[in-house]
């Protein structure tokens, strides 16, 4: 018997960016901050599967890039303000984008392995 049949299909974006359980939908999906649950508390899904590698700090690493660096290059021309006033800013609006854009990421590609089932490669024999 699948238990998957016993759960409505879950949207793998929403309930990763809410960092719920991509089966069910109501589960933690973490347990603290990046570290994956072993286990979902609601329906029991184990979550071993879940290996979301360098995927989401690549993604991060782009994004917030492209973000924080287009916003200092924007103050640097438009207003040419002294060194210390680029540090005061944009580091740490580059530890808060980079934070808060980690963990909802994470959740998402991991919901997206379970709908699409995804597995380590093997070689056919």
């Amino acid at each position: 018997m699948n238990h998957d049949d016993d759960y409505a299909p879950q949207s793998a974006y929403a309930t990763g960016l809410a960092g719920r359980c991509p089966r069910c939908g109501e589960g933690h999906l973490f347990s603290s901050f990046l570290t994956v649950a072993p286990s979902c508390e609601v329906c029991g899904l184990d979550l071993k599967f879940a290996d979301s590698g360098d995927g989401p700090a690549v993604f991060v690493m782009l994004l917030a890039g492209f973000i924080v660096v287009g916003a200092a290059l924007f103050v640097e021309v438009r207003y040419e303000p002294p060194m210390w006033v680029h540090l005061i800013i944009f580091l740490p609006l580059a530890l808060v984008v980079c934070l808060g854009m980690l963990r909802p990421l994470k959740g998402v590609l991991v919901a997206l392995q379970y709908r699409n089932k995804a597995e380590q490669g093997r070689l056919e024999d």
